[in-house]
C-alpha cells in the first residue's frame, strides 16, 4: 500500500492538470486547498478521484458558508480523503446569489445528504442532484436559516407550534 504523496505533490498535480481553473491555492496546518472556477468543479473531482497518485475515493463532507456583503456571497467546501494514499484535500468553489453549482453525487453518492444540507440551510441549489429537497426543515420554511441575512428570531408571520403567543424573551 502506498502512503501520502507530499504537499508538493498534491498543489502540482492538480495544477499542472487545470491550470486555467485554479483561482488560489493555500496550505494550512499540512492541509492543501484549492479554489476552484465552479465551471470545471466537475472536471477537478473527477481528476481528484481517478488519479491513481490521488485516488479521492472518501467525500468526508460538503459545507456551504455566507459571506455576506462579499461577491461571490456564498462558498461551498468539499473535504476529500484518499483511504489508500492516506492524504487530504480541501476544494473551494465561490457561488453567487443565484448560481447553481455542480452536484458531485455521481462520483460520490455520499455527496446526496451533505448537498440537501447545504441547500437547506443556504439555499444553495446543486444542479444535477438526484433528489434536490429540503432534508431538515419542512418543506413549506420560509428562508434559509444559516444565511446571514436570516432574522434570529426567524419571521414573525410564521405559524406558532405552540399556539400562544411567544413571551418577548427567549
Amino acid at each position: 500500500m502506498k502512503h501520502a504523496i507530499t504537499e508538493d505533490l498534491l498543489i502540482k498535480k492538480v495544477k499542472d492538470n487545470f491550470r486555467h481553473d485554479i483561482i488560489e491555492t493555500t496550505v494550512y496546518k499540512g492541509e492543501v486547498t484549492h479554489l476552484v472556477d465552479i465551471k470545471s468543479l466537475r472536471a477537478v473531482c473527477n481528476f481528484l478521484k481517478t488519479d491513481p497518485d490521488l485516488r479521492m475515493n472518501f467525500l468526508c463532507d460538503v459545507l456551504g458558508v455566507d459571506y455576506f456583503r462579499e461577491t461571490p456571497r456564498f462558498e461551498v467546501v468539499y473535504h476529500f480523503y484518499s483511504i489508500q494514499r492516506k492524504h487530504r484535500i480541501r476544494v473551494k468553489v465561490r457561488v453567487a446569489e443565484n448560481e447553481a453549482v455542480p452536484s458531485v453525487t455521481h462520483l460520490w453518492p455520499g455527496a446526496d445528504w451533505p448537498e440537501r444540507e447545504v441547500y437547506d440551510m443556504f439555499g444553495i441549489v446543486f444542479e444535477g442532484h438526484p433528489n434536490m429537497k429540503r432534508i431538515y426543515l419542512a418543506h413549506d420554511w420560509v428562508g434559509h436559516p444559516l444565511r446571514k441575512d436570516y432574522p434570529l428570531r426567524g419571521y414573525k408571520d410564521r405559524y406558532n407550534p405552540y399556539g400562544e403567543e411567544k413571551p418577548e424573551e427567549i
